[in-house]
């Protein structure tokens, strides 16, 4: 699906023509054509002008992790994304995990563990909880990982791992006890779908959208 936006800019003045770029930009699975001014960033983009609220402006200073998204299956914070530098990447918000209404794992983990209490950062817990077990599986250490670990194979995710790879999203509420433990259960069913061969979800994109291009 392709839609087409013309939005003003950031709010105030409207920017001169010259301070504005036509772009294109993929968001879950749609396909968006938008005229920005040069200083928009993505989660202005996602909530001012694609109506995509998930994200949440928390800091506003990638400190928070509330607006997490992401970025070609990496994580990224939407609010230190400068839209015209993302032209041909392809972005995937909470409201892109799903498939239909099939919940991605997490999702259903989240829920099953109520590890959430006001909601407010769920959606960039999501999101990065997303784009961390791809890292994982795919062998990226971090900073408790021990250096004895072979380079390059998936690194088990301990409740110290989860805690340490999650450290850039805050919960306010403190639920963190029941965030490590959805996203252990998620683990376990991306581990038993990796068995199985039928694994997919886990380097960023919804079951069924199929690898970027």
């Amino acid at each position: 699906m392709e839609s087409t936006h013309h939005p003003a800019g950031t709010g105030g003045a409207s920017p001169a023509a010259g301070q504005r770029s036509e772009l294109v930009l993929h968001i879950n699975a749609e396909t968006h054509r938008l005229t920005l001014d040069h200083r928009t960033t993505v989660l202005d983009v996602l909530r001012e002008h694609l109506g995509l609220t998930g994200a949440k402006k928390g800091c506003d200073h990638g400190q928070c992790g509330a607006c997490t998204v992401l970025v070609d299956g990496r994580r990224a914070n939407s609010c230190l994304l400068l839209a015209v530098a993302q032209g041909g990447r392809r972005i995937t918000t909470v409201e892109g995990l799903a498939d239909g209404e099939r919940l991605h794992p997490l999702q259903e983990a989240f829920l099953e563990r109520d590890a959430f209490q006001c909601g407010y950062c769920t959606p960039g817990q999501l999101c990065s909880a997303v784009g961390m077990l791809a890292e994982a599986a795919d062998g990226f250490p971090s900073h408790v990982t021990p250096p004895t670990a072979a380079s390059g194979t998936p690194v088990p995710l301990t409740g110290d791992e989860i805690r340490e790879r999650m450290s850039g999203n805050l919960c306010r509420c403190g639920a963190y006890p029941r965030i490590v433990e959805a996203v252990r259960e998620a683990e376990a069913v991306r581990e038993a779908g990796a068995a199985a061969g039928t694994a997919t979800w886990p380097d960023g994109r919804p079951p069924g959208q199929g690898a970027a291009s």
